[in-house]
C-alpha cells in the first residue's frame, strides 16, 4: 500500500509543510520511537530477530498505525534488524542475538498518512570497546548533522558535519545510502548525503521533512548487497552502526519528531 501512497503522491519536488503537517508528523513520530522503547528490554541475549519483529507489528497495529515496510517494494516484515557487519535493511527471521552483537533496528509506522521513521542501536549485553566507540561516533555523528539544520542552510553543509567528524574518528561513512524527504510520503525529496561540502546541495527552508540516518563503518566505507537483494553489508566485514532521526526544519533551527518519550535514544552501551 505505501508503494500505492507514494506513487500517487511523490514529485521530486521539495514539499514544504504547514503546522497541520508537523502535528501530524510529531504523532507518527513519537509513536515509531514509543514502537522502538517497547523492544529495549527484549534486546537480549538469545532473542531471535523475528520475535523482536513480531512485537514491533503488534505494538503499531494496536495503536491504530501500520507497519510502513510490511508490503512495501515486496518487503515482508516490519522492521529492518541489522546486527554487527550488516550495514542496513536486515531481514528479521531465525538469527539470534548474542552476547557482545551491536544491532540496529529500524522502525517506520504510518499514522493517519504520515510517516515517522526511527533507527537506534542496542549492544546486546557488554560490547568490544572498539564496537562501543563506534556506536558513540555514530550517534555524535547525528547530533552534528542536526546541529547543522537551519533555514538557509543546505543538504550539503549537514552531509560535511557528518563526515569531517566521522572521518576524524578514524571511521568511515557509507555512501550508498541517504537520509530522504518524507511526510505523507515514505521516501520523498531531498536526499539527505551523510557526506559533502559546505555550500552544496539544497537550500534548507522552514516545513521541509527529511530524516538524517547516517551509517558509520569500523573499516572502510564500501558496502554489497546481499542474494536477498536488501540486505546490505560491509565487504571488509567491519562493524557498521546506524541511527535515524525523522525531523522538521523550523523558523529558528530543526524539530525531532522521532526522540524517544522515555529518553532512552541513545544507548548506554556496556563495554565488555
Amino acid at each position: 500500500m505505501t508503494d500505492i501512497l507514494d506513487a500517487d503522491y511523490r514529485t521530486g519536488q521539495i514539499k514544504i509543510h504547514g503546522p497541520e503537517g508537523f502535528e501530524g508528523m510529531r504523532r507518527a513520530g513519537r509513536l515509531a520511537a514509543e514502537c522502538l522503547d517497547i523492544l529495549t528490554s527484549h534486546v537480549v541475549p538469545g532473542v531471535v530477530t523475528q520475535a523482536l519483529d513480531d512485537l514491533a507489528r503488534e505494538f503499531i497495529l494496536d495503536h491504530g498505525a501500520l507497519p510502513a515496510c510490511l508490503g512495501y517494494r515486496g518487503y515482508t516484515k516490519t522492521t529492518c534488524i541489522s546486527p554487527n557487519h550488516i550495514v542496513c535493511h536486515g531481514i528479521p527471521g531465525e538469527r539470534t542475538l548474542r552476547e557482545g552483537d551491536i544491532v540496529n533496528i529500524d522502525v517506520t509506522v504510518i499514522v493517519d498518512g504520515w510517516h515517522g521513521d526511527t533507527s537506534r542501536m542496542w549492544g546486546v549485553g557488554p560490547v568490544a570497546p572498539r564496537a562501543k566507540r563506534l556506536v558513540d561516533v555514530t550517534y555524535e555523528s547525528l547530533e552534528r548533522g542536526l546541529a547543522a539544520v537551519k533555514p538557509g542552510a543546505r543538504t550539503g553543509d549537514i552531509g560535511h558535519a557528518i563526515q569531517s567528524y566521522v572521518e576524524s574518528m578514524r571511521c568511515s561513512v557509507v555512501r550508498d545510502f541517504c537520509g530522504h524527504g518524507l511526510g505523507k510520503v515514505f521516501h520523498d525529496a531531498p536526499n539527505i548525503l551523510h557526506f559533502g561540502q559546505r555550500g552544496a546541495g539544497e537550500v534548507l527552508k522552514p516545513g521541509m521533512f527529511f530524516t538524517i540516518e547516517p551509517m558509520v563503518n569500523l573499516g572502510k566505507s564500501p558496502v554489497k548487497l546481499l542474494s536477498d537483494g536488501w540486505t546490505a553489508v560491509t565487504r571488509d566485514k567491519s562493524l557498521s552502526a546506524q541511527c535515524e532521526h525523522s525531523v522538521g526544519v523550523t523558523e529558528t533551527g530543526y524539530e525531532v519528531f522521532t526522540g524517544s518519550p522515555i529518553g532512552e535514544y541513545r544507548p548506554a552501551m556496556i563495554a565488555a
